[in-house]
C-alpha cells in the first residue's frame, strides 16, 4: 500500500507541501524539531496529523539522506 505522506496543490496553503489530508505545513514539523521540540510537541499542537504520517515522513526523509550521503 503505497499511500500519499505529503501532497501538494496550488489552493493548499499556496502549494506548500503538507501533510496529506491536512493544511499543516511539512516545514512546520522541521521548525519544530530544529527549535528542539519533539514529535510529540508538534503532534500536541496539530493533531490533524497522525503520528504515522510524521514517522513514514521522517523514516523516507531519513532513507533519502543515506542514499544521498553514498
Amino acid at each position: 500500500m503505497n499511500l500519499a505522506i505529503i501532497t501538494s496543490a496550488s489552493n493548499i496553503m499556496g502549494g506548500a507541501p503538507v501533510f496529506a489530508h491536512t493544511r499543516v505545513p511539512v516545514q512546520t514539523l522541521l521548525d519544530y524539531l530544529e527549535a528542539g521540540d519533539s514529535v510529540d510537541d508538534f503532534l500536541a499542537g496539530y493533531p490533524s496529523v497522525k503520528r504515522s504520517q510524521v514517522v513514514a515522513f521522517l523514516e523516507r526523509a531519513a532513507t533519502l539522506a543515506i542514499a544521498d550521503a553514498g
